[in-house]
């Protein structure tokens, strides 16, 4: 029997199989209100066959979105939203789940399809917040160092935006600590240059972290699982690396987090990253072995028997899959059908499912 397409158990949430969606911002939101493109983007995922289909970066506050167009979760209309898109997910048999970020450095910048870069305040833009008053790169606005008093907010912005989630039919929530975003810029010394309880020593710059896995935890019921995305490495020296990862998941998976979404690398502009398929799977299987937690795979998963034996040899738990996805949303189900497994059909393309000698 195919390993990829076993269910997976997380607190009292059943996955049909291992084959997640990973979140692909659509920059594609008025006033982060999630519409029509939204619903059948995420929605085709879940008649595709996969078992969790995940949001784009959903922003806890305005100025956490990475751009004008990005979604959020921070009014109850933003929720109402949402909502709708979670029950048709869950309609067709699929888990829907959250990722909840603040883009930190990175925030007020483009569409890709528009060049990226700064977006000013003429422009609907406003100045983004940091751990420190570092640009990202050239062409990104300086941010504003955030405050301790505004930094004491940020736990509670997740735990809000994780409880209207929750309301209104999520029943997964990812949080996103990766890609050089808030979290990661005070995770990453590259980044975070603070002198105070924030700063420094690596407890103090795990410290934010570590109070939003708890400030969500308290509010997002104990049956439902807590996800956390993290950059492994920062792929440059002196950055953030493995042996903090291991350590970071250690302490999450004391704090409620069930699993440990690995990627790697956004905290600077520059990093050779060694891009292959599957160049991200030795971090997942590594905080897998060592932090004793469940991990996901993510980059550049793109074959049926690739993602089989990354699951089957204990690399970890299950894939996330996103540019693949995009190609052929219907990828669980042809890669059923590759492994000798079965995958539920939408009964309304039955007609088109392949007869099995």
């Amino acid at each position: 029997m195919s390993e990829l397409f076993k269910p997976l158990r997380l607190r009292d949430v059943e996955f049909r199989s291992r084959v997640f969606v990973s979140p692909m911002c659509q920059y594609s939101c008025v006033d982060g209100l999630a519409d029509d493109w939204h619903l059948v983007h995420l929605g085709s995922f879940a008649a595709g066959g996969a078992a969790l289909v995940l949001t784009e970066a959903t922003a806890v506050c305005p100025e956490g979105r990475i751009s004008p167009g990005d979604s959020g979760l921070w009014n109850d209309a933003q929720a109402r939203a949402w909502g709708r898109v979670a029950r048709f997910v869950k309609s067709q048999g699929a888990v829907a789940g959250v990722q909840l970020a603040h883009a930190g450095r990175k925030a007020s910048t483009a569409a890709p399809w528009d060049g990226g870069g700064l977006v000013p305040a003429s422009r609907k833009g406003w100045t983004p917040v940091a751990p420190s008053a570092i640009a990202f790169d050239a062409g990104y606005a300086t941010p504003r160092e955030l405050t301790l008093a505004e930094i004491g907010t940020l736990p509670g912005l997740f735990a809000t935006a994780a409880a209207r989630a929750a309301e209104v039919g999520f029943e997964a929530v990812e949080l996103h600590f990766a890609h050089g975003y808030l979290v990661h810029e005070f995770l990453s010394p590259l980044s975070n240059r603070r002198a105070d309880a924030y700063g420094g020593s690596f407890d103090n710059r795990v410290r934010l972290a570590l109070e939003i896995a708890e400030a969500v935890r308290r509010v997002w019921s104990g049956g439902r699982p807590l996800f956390v995305r993290v950059s492994a490495t920062d792929w440059v020296d002196g950055g953030w690396d493995l042996p903090s990862t291991v350590e970071l998941a250690r302490r999450l998976k004391a704090r409620g987090a069930d699993l440990i979404d690995c990627s790697s690398g956004g905290a600077v502009p520059g990093a050779k990253i060694p891009a292959a398929p599957g160049y991200q799977v030795p971090f997942a299987q590594a905080v897998r072995r060592e932090a004793g937690v469940a991990t996901g795979a993510v980059g550049l998963i793109t074959e049926p028997k690739q993602a089989e034996e990354i699951v089957a040899t204990g690399k970890a738990d299950a894939v996330l899959l996103a540019r693949e996805l995009l190609r052929d949303p219907h990828w669980p189900l042809r890669a059923a059908q590759a492994l000798g497994a079965e995958a539920p059909w939408p009964r309304q393309y039955l007609r088109a499912k392949p007869f099995r000698n």
